[in-house]
């Protein structure tokens, strides 16, 4: 019997205030480094999708999010590699507490708020699309896969 399909299941938390959202710029990961990115990572074993979003973005900005207060507002299927998929929820938090900063200065060169619809050009590809998917109401949205 063949084995079943998996996905990285990965989470990315939308930090919007004032008309704007916040930016991690990766840096001494070797992948995108010098380019920005949401806060965000992968689900750890046992762990409920909203409570991983609240642990990275506490972990990469120092920020304090309730789990209540989080709201999906899009799923991104992400094909990285003719091997390798991804699927990446995106929550909207819009009420925290405290004041983001760079809390993985060896992982993140600065941070950066910005314009959701007048991203950075040199934004990874993938959080963008999760950006635009939520600024269009798109619920889902495939990016990277053949015919996408």
């Amino acid at each position: 019997m063949p084995e079943r399909y998996r996905s990285i299941v990965d989470v990315h938390v939308i930090l919007f205030r004032h008309g704007k959202i916040l930016l991690l710029e990766r840096q001494g990961t070797g992948y995108c480094d010098g380019m920005p990115h949401l806060p965000s990572g992968h689900l750890e074993e046992g762990e409920p999708a909203d409570r991983a979003a609240v642990r990275e973005v506490r972990e990469e900005t120092g920020v304090e999010v309730h789990p209540g207060l989080l709201r999906l507002v899009a799923t991104v299927h992400h094909r990285q590699g003719a091997d390798l998929a991804r699927l990446g929820l995106f929550f909207l938090a819009e009420e925290w507490s405290g004041e983001p900063v760079n809390a993985e200065p060896h992982k993140c060169g600065k941070l950066l708020w910005a314009d959701p619809d007048l991203l950075p050009s040199t934004t990874i590809p993938y959080p963008a699309a999760g950006i635009r998917a939520w600024r269009t109401g798109r619920a889902f949205t495939a990016h990277a896969w053949p015919d996408s």
